[in-house]
């Protein structure tokens, strides 16, 4: 059985899901090839990416793809794209109603056999779990000081804040974000999708080990 039919198959987290609000059954969302340029590196499905099937589809993928300056066709081409969460399945609710962490067993189980099939150009880590997993002691110090020091690992690799509209506030208060931070990105993007082609192209094949 192929990597991706694997993970597909997978339940492993089956018994810790029906024990939440939700109690929903495993969907692992799972979305790239060993092709792809660009690896965008998430936290794990909320519920509309459980039921839709597909990384990103509610607001936050909206909010993700304009900083990336990419169209939504661009984005879901999978020859382009890989979208690698840090966990494939919705892990449920918290009592106040918040997205639960992704299961560390999930990483643990598929995360290094994956990485070593993906070789992108480009490397967007989005969130705390993504960052901590791939930049390891780089990233002890929160999203924000992690994302701040961006241009340490630019231009192959972007540490970035959730896209939720939860962190509207967090964008107003963190100004050189959007002034900085996302032309270079683009700009990046642009660069990788434009040479995608180009054999002699800066390549990655797990960006930075684990700390």
């Amino acid at each position: 059985m192929q990597l991706v039919e694997r993970i597909s198959a997978c339940r492993l987290c089956a018994q810790q899901f029906a024990a939440t609000a939700t109690a929903h059954q495993p969907r692992p969302v799972v979305w790239f090839r060993p092709g792809a340029r660009i690896l965008v590196v998430g936290q794990a499905p909320g519920m509309r990416v459980h039921l839709s099937g597909r990384p990103f589809t509610d607001r936050s993928g909206d909010r993700l793809r304009d900083w990336m300056g990419i169209s939504e066709a661009e984005f879901y081409d999978m020859s382009r794209v890989a979208i690698l969460p840090m966990a494939f399945c919705f892990p449920g609710y918290d009592r106040k109603g918040a997205d639960l962490p992704p299961p560390r067993l999930c990483a643990a189980t598929w995360r290094s056999e994956i990485m070593a099939q993906l070789c992108p150009r480009l490397t967007l880590l989005v969130g705390a779990h993504a960052q901590k997993w791939h930049l390891g002691a780089a990233a002890t110090g929160g999203v924000t000081a992690t994302v701040r020091a961006w241009r340490d690992h630019a231009p192959r690799i972007f540490p970035l804040p959730h896209p939720s509209w939860r962190n509207t506030g967090w964008l107003k208060r963190n100004p050189w974000f959007e002034a900085d931070l996302l032309p270079a990105l683009r700009q990046a993007v642009d660069d990788v999708l434009r040479n995608a082609d180009d054999p002699t192209g800066p390549a990655l094949r797990n960006p930075l080990p684990r700390g």
